[in-house]
């Protein structure tokens, strides 16, 4: 298979400073948030990728990124093998915005409340310039809200008429108007409940596979991430520690943050004991610390860790960026 998306190296910084004015009276430097910083991950067409971590960790940033939302300040992000900033500010930018969608987390909030579903599913079509007689736009509303299961009855409804389960079909529906290859989940289900979880990532599955679509899957549920993906990248503030295929990370995970996470999944059957507990909080996102960022919470952090920064580097089948799991003491 070949990459539909690449990540090479990809930074992202945010200007945190207070107003120059208390800088300058308060004698305080510029701070920086660093969102991302030099991530690496390819998606396969046709595959689904997660994206897994804390909150904070950067994972909706490299999403934004992934559509052309913001811009690396660092590194590249190619599509189809082409920088996606060149894609987007030249001549075929049209096209390939056509080829990128987003389905954001809050359905309550994504949605224009005074917008009727058929306005909101053809608006990217409008902006495309398909779909100019009214007719041949009804037509193709109606055949994207039934093949995300509602009715074409609700084209004339409002947002606030819906479920939440509904409305984010909804929004599915508005990002599969162009036809894209590529779409970002930015933790799609998280707002829904369980129920509604299953119905929804069945319905993502479905057009996956009809469509052959490639995902890029955000999410801090690991169950869901279980259930839809073909490969994990873990992330810790900004950095990506661990990318393995879905079946030899849950099975055999190798970063020790990665362990963690799996850890805290509830599991009836695991004793209390039988759990490593997680040192001390999560550090300070605007002073990460030096080296291996995961070191002050780590139960196998050694000297090397609290000074060299780790590298991702192939092991068993999966990347990690682990002094450890390289020196083999774990």
């Amino acid at each position: 298979m070949t990459a539909l998306v690449e990540f090479i190296g990809v930074g992202k910084r945010f200007d945190v400073s207070p107003p120059w004015l208390d800088r300058v009276l308060g004698a305080k430097p510029r701070q920086w948030l660093h969102a991302a910083d030099g991530v690496g991950f390819t998606i396969e067409r046709g595959r689904t990728l997660a994206l897994v971590g804390e909150s904070g960790s950067g994972k909706s940033t490299l999403g934004r990124m992934a559509v052309g939302l913001m811009e690396a300040d660092q590194g590249d992000v190619l599509f189809d093998g082409k920088p996606l900033s060149a894609l987007l500010s030249g001549p075929d930018a049209m096209a390939t915005r056509r080829r990128l969608q987003m389905v954001f987390q809050d359905p309550y909030a994504s949605l224009n409340p005074r917008w009727t579903v058929a306005q909101i599913v053809a608006e990217p079509l409008v902006e495309q310039g398909e779909g100019r007689r009214a007719a041949e736009l009804s037509s193709r509303v109606e055949g994207i809200l039934r093949a995300v299961g509602l009715s074409p009855a609700d084209s004339g409804r409002f947002p606030h008429q819906f479920s939440g389960g509904q409305r984010q079909r909804i929004a599915i529906g508005r990002a599969m108007a162009t036809s894209p290859d590529f779409i970002v989940c930015d933790e799609p289900t998280s707002a829904l409940d369980v129920s509604v979880q299953a119905q929804v990532l069945n319905l993502m599955k479905d057009l996956q596979q009809q469509r052959g679509l490639t995902y890029l899957f955000i999410s801090h549920n690991l169950a869901v991430v279980r259930h839809m993906s073909d490969e994990v990248a873990v992330m810790y503030l900004g950095r990506l520690v661990e990318r393995a295929p879905k079946a030899k990370l849950f099975s055999q995970p190798r970063h020790p943050y990665t362990r963690l996470l799996l850890d805290a999944i509830p599991d009836i059957h695991r004793r209390r004991a039988d759990r490593v507990p997680l040192l001390g909080d999560a550090p300070d996102p605007l002073r990460p610390p030096t080296g291996c960022a995961f070191h002050p919470r780590c139960p196998h952090a050694s000297e090397r860790c609290r000074v060299e920064r780790p590298l991702l580097s192939a092991h068993d089948g999966a990347w990690v960026a682990c002094h450890a799991v390289e020196e083999n003491r774990i």
